[in-house]
């Protein structure tokens, strides 16, 4: 088997309720949660629906996230899902590297414009093994599609500071990075304005995440506010 076949996805999501705490000024608990629920939807079936993974893996503890999951006929795991994104992600390449898998890719549950094919390109794009590939976020801050083979290759650190120091960290284990750009995977949302450039993206035309939010009004929210 090539390395590139036996590639996992990693896809760590916290529980839901309280997520997206930094948009409380734009939705309320129960519509953050209602949007975390749509995007993690939506980023779940991207990656299900990409070609060339070995398999999916996703690290939580939320019931309707679990449920989701299993329903796409991911691998659902507990340990590490309480340790934050980077301890949710290190957890599930440690268990990977256990079974001598060739790699793993991780992706964020709040990237809802990346398509299956975007994934599919990030991964054509990653090199023989040891190799290290990485589709940063729209600021050039997060680190929001990673991939490692072997698993445990490079130590990891996300945060909404990690893109350079992933690059450096790749370096530092002799491996040269590969970097490719994709416009759905770079869009996370985290703040208020990433609402805006959202639904400025091209790519979030036909996403159950656009139709939620025009649906509770925050184009119009935006607007009023300055932050469109």
């Amino acid at each position: 088997m090539s390395v590139a076949a036996d590639i996992w996805a990693i896809v760590p999501v916290k529980e839901l309720d309280g997520a997206k705490q930094r948009l409380a000024s734009l939705l309320s608990p129960a519509q953050r949660r209602a949007l975390i629920e749509v995007m993690v939807g939506e980023v779940l079936e991207a990656v299900a629906g990409a070609r060339g993974l070995a398999g999916v893996m996703v690290v939580t503890l939320d019931p309707t996230t679990t449920a989701l999951a299993s329903r796409l006929g991911a691998r659902v795991v507990t340990d590490g899902a309480r340790d934050g994104h980077t301890g949710s992600v290190t957890a599930g390449l440690k268990l990977l590297a256990r079974e001598c898998r060739g790699g793993m890719i991780t992706l964020p549950g709040d990237i809802p414009a990346a398509t299956s094919a975007e994934i599919e390109a990030v991964l054509a794009a990653h090199l023989a093994a040891p190799s290290f590939t990485i589709s940063p976020a729209h600021d050039d801050l997060g680190s929001n599609a990673v991939i490692c083979s072997p698993p445990d290759s490079v130590p990891l650190r996300f945060g909404e500071n990690s893109y350079f120091p992933h690059l450096d960290a790749a370096r530092r284990a002799g491996i040269e990075p590969t970097v490719i750009r994709q416009p759905g995977i770079a869009m996370d949302i985290d703040h208020p304005a990433d609402l805006a450039a959202f639904l400025r993206l091209p790519q979030s035309a036909g996403t159950r995440t656009r139709a939620f939010l025009e649906d509770a009004g925050i184009p119009r929210l935006l607007v009023d506010r300055g932050l469109d």
